[in-house]
């Protein structure tokens, strides 16, 4: 399943699986991983694409390692809110990858998280070779940060 309504989200969450979150760019795929009550996010690794079963392979394995219960997508808008060739092709990589898991996909806003990430990374005085090396994978865990932070302003307005 494959929705962009944070509600329906989590309505088909199992459980007390944590969540993944994905930083997709065109050489690289950031990964991070939720804990499983889903408030921490954690940035894990950072996979180099090769093409898509490869990568869909290892997002896999890791998913089953982890006992991913759902997973978040960064959808690089364009900063007036539009969807440009970036969301079309992360919305293509859902779609596909939906084909090789059943578990509940969505969608979160990224702009900045990129950003955020070399802010936080720069003031952590990181080097800039370390930098190159977890950017992408620290970007993934402020992209899943960012629906876990909303998931509890939600449970706590239930």
């Amino acid at each position: 399943m494959i929705t962009d309504d944070t509600q329906e989200f989590i309505a088909a969450l199992p459980a007390l699986r944590p969540l993944m979150g994905l930083d997709l760019g065109d050489k690289t795929i950031g990964v991070s991983v939720s804990d499983t009550y889903r408030s921490v996010a954690t940035p894990l690794e950072t996979v180099r694409r090769k093409k898509f079963g490869v990568d869909a392979a290892r997002l896999l394995a890791l998913i089953a390692e982890r006992s991913v219960g759902g997973l978040v997508l960064g959808l690089p808008r364009n900063m007036d809110g539009s969807e440009g060739p970036r969301c079309q092709s992360t919305r293509a990589f859902a779609r596909n990858f939906a084909g090789l898991w059943d578990g509940p996909i969505t969608f979160w806003d990224e702009r900045l998280s990129t950003v955020a990430a070399e802010k936080a990374l720069l003031e952590a005085d990181t080097t800039r070779k370390r930098r190159a090396e977890v950017i992408d994978h620290v970007a993934a865990g402020y992209i899943l940060q960012g629906l876990l932070d909303r998931l509890a302003v939600m449970a706590r307005q239930e």
